[in-house]
């Protein structure tokens, strides 16, 4: 199995840190966000590892070598100067992620989940991980029902998206279709966000997903970072 980790992004809110170091590059207990990814990946026996970039890009391939510290392969993706969001990160890496189903996690979180517990059922697009949802998101993305995503339909949830899935690459075909009038569509190469094709699966049932109750974290701002790394050391 492959896997796709998602490192561009600008990490605006953790600005001054990220002014200097793309925010999977920083810190938390003994590694770089994104070496907890690796090594967790490596360990389920994923051997290829995509890693999208544009902010700071130039930082990762010091950091991080050639993946073979960490027992992988790794491919350094760059997007160009503004990141094309999850699902055009996505459809850009997708050369580079075959035909299999493949993981894809953000890479500005942390957690313990175990990777092997993710499975696509026959004829699912993609698998969800879902955590309760924390004090900055209370109104939560999505309702487990049976194993099943829906999606709240401007409710609140019961639950936040993880950054955390295993998809397959169909999710992406007819992506044009899935967007309508998105701008991002005539983008060159394409931008695009990839909720709006999960949930258009979502409706078409075939999104599975489980609850993950262990420890995670959005590090999404300076004192969250903070904590976290006070928890790891």
């Amino acid at each position: 199995m492959r896997a796709l980790i998602f490192a561009a992004g600008v990490g605006e809110r953790m600005r001054p840190l990220t002014a200097t170091t793309p925010k999977p590059l920083l810190h938390v207990g003994d590694a770089p966000l994104i070496v907890w990814h690796l090594r967790r990946l490596a360990a389920i026996g994923v051997r290829e590892v995509v890693v999208n970039t544009s902010w700071l890009a130039a930082c990762f391939a010091p950091a991080l070598g050639d993946g073979s510290m960490f027992g992988l392969r790794l491919h350094l993706v760059y997007e160009g100067e503004t990141p094309l969001e999850t699902g055009g990160g996505m459809l850009h890496a997708l050369p580079l992620l075959g035909d299999a189903p493949f993981i894809a996690v953000s890479g500005d979180i942390w957690t313990d989940f175990d990777f092997t517990r993710l499975h696509l059922a026959p004829g699912d697009d993609a698998h969800l991980v879902l955590v309760d949802n924390p004090p900055h998101h209370p109104g939560g993305d999505f309702v487990l029902d049976a194993g099943r995503v829906r999606d709240a339909r401007g409710r609140d949830a019961s639950l936040t998206f993880a950054g955390i899935g295993l998809y397959h690459p169909r999710l992406l075909d007819g992506w044009r279709s899935a967007l309508g009038d998105d701008p991002g569509v005539r983008a060159q190469p394409p931008r695009f966000k990839l909720a709006p094709l999960l949930r258009a699966a979502m409706e078409a049932g075939r999104v599975g997903g489980q609850h993950h109750a262990g420890a995670w974290t959005d590090v999404g701002t300076p004192e969250r970072l903070a904590q976290l790394d006070a928890a790891l050391r």
